[in-house]
């Protein structure tokens, strides 16, 4: 069960509790907001939705919280429910939580995280005849539509060839509102990020587009100068660099499982004893060129040995967060979300890497296959992200 789904959950036993006369409140929260505990808390996730609720139902947030816990725990998924503090509710999933949220993520496949929460909205985008800004309003427009929304773009001026040819944005945005007007056709203030400070293009349009999109909109881009080139070079100290070979390790990972008979497989994912970089043997996992120089966010070592479930609830909770961050893209017109998230999830995900395939004489086990499968999910999130950026993951690199 994802965040989503779980803030889908409550507010569905909320609605239930006033159908059936036992809470009374005239209006429903649109969306519950789940979140991993603070202080004091416990489980997987909380939410202070009794809070929220007590004062326009007139009745103790404690109390509140006791009603909709007792529903709660007659959903499948839930395997606890507890009330702390003023009246937070604390909600555990059930133990295969992980493996139904892995599951969820192969069969979506690049549409994890999509959604219809826009439907039937239309979305006026408008955006300044600029390299950056045009770009910007084609990322943002991708990422409402992947929530169901209809985005109508607009620009100062037609875009420029170079900026089709090279960029990818669309060839056909109209430009029916002249340059320096400062209005939009719609509810939405025109795109105005800051502008690059030099022609884009000579990047091509992969490193272009994540030079203009990581930045916040706000923020300048480094292009032009001395650190223009990092977003060409292939290592570590290079944020997209670290997405798209983590994303073509997954689909290394998977070829190389395939030559050795086995195929993913959600479930536990064991640990197994000792460090996760054994002596070498003939199925050692080919070396990553990032781990050489001993540190950065690629590698496992420096720290001593870890365990792998350790390592991965921190991408368990990545990979979950995903529909999130997709909506939260698209309300904040903030593409830089979903870039930085991306990043976070490759950088997660790196440890995991050398313990997914067997090593030395091991045979293939259910914990290499579970694994894998993890693997497989968080290539499968960082493609569809990169998607949704008009930027490819390659399948080697």
């Amino acid at each position: 069960m994802t965040p989503v789904e779980l803030s889908r959950t409550v507010l569905h036993a909320v609605r239930r509790a006033v159908d059936e006369g036992e809470l009374a409140v005239a209006v429903l929260p649109e969306r519950v907001v789940v979140a991993p505990p603070g202080p004091g808390g416990c489980g997987d996730y909380a939410t202070n939705v009794a809070l929220q609720l007590a004062r326009p139902a007139g009745q103790p947030a404690p109390a509140l919280a006791e009603l909709l816990r007792t529903r709660l725990l007659r959903t499948d998924g839930i395997s606890d429910v507890v009330v702390t503090g003023p009246g937070f509710l604390n909600i555990s999933l059930d133990g295969d939580a992980d493996g139904r949220l892995v599951r969820d993520i192969l069969r979506a496949g690049l549409r994890y995280g999509h959604s219809d929460t826009l439907a039937g909205q239309t979305v006026e985008l408008h955006a300044a005849h600029d390299a950056r800004a045009v770009v910007l309003m084609d990322a943002v427009a991708r990422v409402l539509r992947s929530q169901g929304a209809r985005p109508r773009l607009t620009c100062a001026g037609p875009p420029e060839d170079a900026w089709v040819r090279i960029l990818g944005v669309p060839s056909d945005i109209p430009s029916d509102i002249p340059a320096g007007t400062g209005t939009g056709t719609g509810t939405d203030a025109p795109l105005r990020p800051v502008p690059a400070p030099a022609d884009p293009t000579p990047l091509g349009r992969d490193a272009a587009r994540w030079a203009l999109l990581h930045p916040a909109p706000h923020d300048r881009p480094h292009i032009g100068d001395s650190r223009s080139e990092q977003h060409l070079a292939q290592r570590e100290t290079n944020p997209l660099f670290r997405v798209r070979y983590a994303h073509a390790r997954t689909r290394a990972l998977l070829r190389n499982a395939a030559d050795l008979g086995f195929t993913p497989e959600p479930g536990p994912l064991t640990p197994e004893p000792g460090p996760l970089t054994p002596e070498p043997g003939p199925l050692t996992p080919e070396p990553s060129p990032l781990t050489s120089e001993g540190d950065g966010p690629l590698t496992s070592e420096g720290d001593g040995p870890v365990t792998v479930d350790g390592e991965a609830q921190g991408l368990i909770q990545l990979l979950a967060d995903h529909p999130r961050v997709l909506a939260a893209t698209a309300a904040h017109r903030a593409p830089d979300r979903l870039a930085r998230h991306l990043v976070a999830v490759a950088d997660a995900l790196a440890p995991l890497l050398p313990s997914v395939l067997p090593l030395g004489d091991e045979k293939p086990s259910a914990a290499h296959r579970a694994r894998l499968a993890l693997a497989e999910a968080a290539g499968t999130v960082l493609a569809g992200g990169l998607s949704l950026l008009g930027i490819d993951a390659p399948e080697h690199l």
